[in-house]
C-alpha cells in the first residue's frame, strides 16, 4: 500500500509534494495534477510570491519545476536534482 495520501486532486500523489506544496499550489490555483501539464514552473513560483505578498525559499522552485516535469511526463526526481537548472534560469 502507498504511503501516499490520496487527495482527489492527484497532488499529493506527486513526488515532492506534501501538504504543505500541495496548499502552495492551490494558492497559486493548481488544484489538480493535470493543470499543471505545460505549466510555466517560474510563472507559477512568481504568482504565489505576490499572492503571499513574500519571496518564498527558491527551493520551492526547485519543487515547482519537478512537479511540472512529472505531469509533463517526466519520471519523477528529488526537487534538488532541480537546483543547479533553476540556478541558471535565474543568473
Amino acid at each position: 500500500m502507498s504511503s501516499r495520501r490520496h487527495d482527489g486532486s492527484g497532488l499529493l500523489e506527486l513526488a515532492n509534494v506534501g501538504p504543505a506544496v500541495a496548499r502552495h499550489l492551490e494558492r497559486a490555483g493548481i488544484t489538480e495534477r493535470g493543470q499543471l501539464r505545460g505549466c510555466d514552473p517560474l510563472e507559477l513560483y512568481e504568482r504565489l510570491c505576490a499572492i503571499d505578498g513574500q519571496r518564498h525559499d527558491p527551493c520551492l522552485l526547485d519543487t515547482f519545476m519537478s512537479v511540472v516535469d512529472q505531469a509533463n511526463g517526466a519520471p519523477p526526481r528529488p526537487w534538488w536534482n532541480y537546483t543547479e537548472e533553476r540556478k541558471r534560469l535565474l543568473s
